[in-house]
């Protein structure tokens, strides 16, 4: 990542033909998907159905054996041109420091890499905590928060390199849908006040429609549609209608 600016920018992504196989088993069946600089863009789909190693061949954790991944018609896949552009990551997990309070979590990697003296570290921090609802925590440590605060304070983390791609990893999980819904409101107020581009991979329907500018819905490794939520609730196919209506309830015998 390069140093952090006030730029703020959202960047374009476009994803084509990604393949990838494990074990002779093909797992990403060329993968096409472009989203627009400031768009909420959510991948949904079933367990199982390639979502995740989709998002690591976005972060670098993986190479593709075909296609590519662009950023402004940019291929990442060149470190060079990977290290213009910010993106970060929200895991899904938090993935928040326990020994370390809310403030040093949120202000690490500045900290760590020695960006900003600690004045303004400490001001940056109060600014992206407020940002994200949670004025007045930095002091307070992890296991003094709910799932939806290390959640946010997660997103506070992101923010603080003045991202213009963040990637979200199933932001919602483990979350009661009260807190679930703080998370989806946080992640368009992000888009309204930096225009940042946002790419979300979950299989939270309520999320997903609640939130989404487009959806791709990915099945087996495919892309089955791409469009509004109300286009993806009008597509016709048996693999996502059973998805998107599945319940408790026990089919007849």
């Amino acid at each position: 990542m390069n140093d952090v600016t006030n730029n703020h920018s959202g960047v374009s992504l476009r994803v084509s033909d990604l393949r990838k196989s494990f074990n002779d088993e093909e797992v990403l069946r060329g993968i096409d998907f472009e989203v627009q600089p400031g768009e909420i863009f959510v991948i949904m789909g079933p367990s199982g159905s390639g979502k995740s190693v989709l998002l690591k061949h976005l972060i670098g954790l993986e190479t593709p054996d075909e296609g590519e991944i662009l950023i402004n018609g940019e291929s990442i896949q060149s470190p060079e041109i990977a290290a213009k552009y910010r993106m970060a990551l929200v895991f899904q997990s938090g993935a928040l420091l326990n020994s370390l309070t809310v403030g040093e979590n949120v202000g690490l990697y500045l900290t760590e890499h020695r960006l900003k003296p600690p004045e303004e570290i400490a001001r940056v921090v109060a600014e992206k905590l407020e940002a994200v609802g949670l004025k007045d925590t930095s002091d307070k440590m992890p296991n003094e928060l709910s799932g939806g605060m290390k959640k946010r304070v997660a997103i506070a983390r992101a923010l603080v390199i003045e991202p213009q791609l963040i990637l979200y990893d199933e932001p919602t999980s483990e979350l009661d849908p009260l807190s679930a819904a703080v998370i989806g409101r946080e992640i368009v107020k992000l888009k309204q006040r930096i225009h940042v581009t946002s790419l979300v991979v979950s299989h939270d329907r309520d999320l997903a429609f609640g939130i989404a500018d487009r959806i791709a819905v990915i099945n087996e490794g495919r892309i089955l549609t791409i469009g509004t939520p109300e286009e993806v609730k009008q597509f016709n196919d048996p693999a996502l209608q059973k998805f998107l209506h599945a319940d408790f309830q026990h089919e007849s015998p």
